[in-house]
């Protein structure tokens, strides 16, 4: 669930879509808080997703090896990826990476989203740079730290 006032527009840091807040927000805010959760899926289940499956285009990292698929995410699908984000993703929550302004795109880095070296089908739209997920034990290291660093 998108916590602060959004609205859904065409992208700024992708093609298609994006979420854009209506009300200014504070660095370390949380913008995106997990709802409706009610399983996780093992490696070899995710395994079993068919590739490009609406399944397998939904389907997030939530720890380990361990992911969510949620086809009936409002809004959330619509966070883009991007290098320099507006948002941490951190086991599931996206906190505000800075204060950011009512018109603003909430994007995050996709790498921490994504399996152990999992590279993404399509390439960082302002760089043109893979995309390739975080090994978990440095995914949840540099998100505690980045998020430490927000409070």
């Amino acid at each position: 669930m998108i916590v602060p006032a959004y609205e859904i527009h065409a992208a700024v840091h992708a093609h298609g879509k994006g979420v854009f807040l209506r009300e200014a927000v504070r660095k370390g805010q949380i913008l995106v808080a997990p709802d409706a959760i009610n399983r996780v899926y093992n490696a070899a289940e995710r395994a079993a997703l068919t590739p490009g499956s609406a399944e397998d285009d939904a389907c997030v990292r939530w720890f380990e090896s361990y992911h969510t698929v949620s086809t009936d995410w409002p809004d959330d699908c619509y966070v883009n990826h991007s290098f320099h984000p507006s948002g941490l993703w951190h086991l599931g929550f996206i906190f505000a990476t800075r204060d950011l302004a009512a018109g603003d795109e909430i994007t995050v880095d996709y790498r921490f989203l994504v399996d152990d070296n999992e590279v993404m089908p399509f390439r960082d739209a302002e760089t043109g740079r893979e995309i390739v997920g975080y090994p978990w034990a440095e995914n949840l290291q540099l998100s505690t730290q980045a998020l430490l660093a927000l409070l």
